[in-house]
């Protein structure tokens, strides 16, 4: 929902940083490699109940997926990495719930429902995108991508604040991964109805 609204505020200082790191001989693949790291670790801390360590290798993650956009910018975007990219953030989304799974007994059924509703959110997500690309439609909302990106209600910026919530009051987890995982049915029939205003019809 905020991910559009805050491109023009994150863009600049990445795309900077980003041309840096390209010069350098950084590849956009190596970064959203890199990025995994901390994104699993945040969670195998999570599940340590280390919870403020969990949050700063999140928002070490999310720094590092920030620049592999701008580092592919720089070199030029390849569709591989487009694949990779979205894979890895996926791969993250998933891990962080596990985390908090793995943490406490109590854990266990919202954070299988956070991800069902993520995964659900995906399927949606990367569905639009294929019959965005059958019929030729394009944005540029959310910046340079590989591929269509759907807005939605529940987007990055919302999983990420609600990801930064969870690590500071982790004792609320599983009232915040109920609100959240309503968010994501949501923002799947949103995204249902958009497909079917926009390719319910044959062109």
């Amino acid at each position: 929902m905020f991910d559009a609204r805050l491109r023009p505020y994150i863009d600049p200082p990445l795309n900077w940083l980003g041309l840096a790191l390209a010069r350098a001989g950084v590849t956009a693949n190596g970064v959203t490699l890199a990025g995994l790291v901390p994104g699993l670790a945040a969670a195998a801390a999570i599940a340590n109940g280390q919870y403020l360590a969990g949050l700063a290798l999140i928002l070490l993650n999310r720094l590092l997926d920030g620049l592999d956009g701008a580092v592919a910018r720089a070199r030029g975007p390849s569709d591989f990495g487009g694949y990779l990219d979205i894979v890895a953030d996926f791969l993250f989304y998933a891990a962080i719930p596990v985390g908090f799974g793995l943490a406490a007994a109590a854990n266990t059924l919202p954070a299988l429902l956070l991800v069902a509703a993520f995964t659900l959110t995906g399927i949606s997500f990367l569905a639009f995108a294929v019959l965005a690309a059958k019929r030729g439609v394009e944005t540029s909302a959310h910046g340079r991508k590989s591929f269509f990106y759907s807005t939605g209600l529940a987007e990055g910026t919302e999983t990420i604040a609600c990801f930064i919530a969870m690590c500071l009051w982790p004792q609320h987890f599983a009232v915040i991964a109920y609100i959240y995982a309503g968010l994501c049915i949501l923002t799947v029939i949103q995204r249902t109805a958009m497909a079917r205003q926009q390719f319910g019809v044959q062109p």
